[in-house]
């Protein structure tokens, strides 16, 4: 049987230069009853071990290096013992949030994953961010885009070290030539499709 896939939404505050916003935050498991992935650890680990529940974990992986999504990082490393995956193009916001630790393994295009029999596979998306990445978990069905591709379109891109362009390129190359059926599960708000973003991309 393949995994199965759960959120929990853990509320907290995305700083941007110098301003505090308040967010919610999608975290994604990915396993069955005995181990599970987490995708992003934003805000606090505490409401993530929750919905963990004493499971194996088996990765940590962050779909890019905004402070909302791995602030619990290393709090969840220690409670788990499960190492960090984290591309190293996002270093420079990693150190801003974590200037005393250090990701365990780059997270890079291929990387692939397995969890409760099924594989998820790490697909490159800059544009958000220079090392926003993407997990494609194909037996599912679905893609975990993080702050890539939301409901209505791309992530945002006002921030530093982002570019529209790029994101839209990332997309059209990466995303939107997955089945149009792909659910398409995110890093705040709820989930879309593959096929009801394709017009949204410009």
């Amino acid at each position: 049987m393949p995994a199965r896939v759960d959120r929990t939404v853990v509320p907290g505050v995305f700083s941007l230069d110098g301003q505090d916003f308040d967010v919610e935050n999608n975290v994604w498991l990915v396993g069955d009853d005995s181990e599970v992935l987490v995708v992003d650890a934003p805000h606090d680990a505490v409401p993530i071990l929750e919905a963990i529940g004493g499971r194996r974990v088996t990765a940590i992986v962050l779909t890019h290096g905004h402070n909302d999504h791995i602030t619990a990082a290393v709090a969840l490393r220690e409670a788990t013992g499960a190492d960090i995956w984290f591309n190293p193009e996002d270093r420079m916001l990693w150190d801003v949030v974590h200037a005393d630790a250090a990701p365990d393994h780059d997270l890079v295009e291929g990387t692939s994953f397995t969890v409760a029999g099924t594989t998820l596979t790490a697909l490159h998306t800059p544009g958000h961010s220079p090392g926003s990445t993407c997990l494609h978990a194909a037996e599912l069905g679905t893609v975990f885009t993080g702050d890539t591709l939301f409901c209505g379109g791309p992530g945002a891109t006002g921030r530093s070290f982002s570019d529209h362009p790029t994101i839209v390129a990332s997309i059209r190359a990466r995303l939107l030539t997955l089945p149009g059926d792909t659910v398409v599960r995110t890093g705040h708000g709820e989930d879309t499709t593959v096929s009801a973003e394709t017009e949204n991309i410009h």
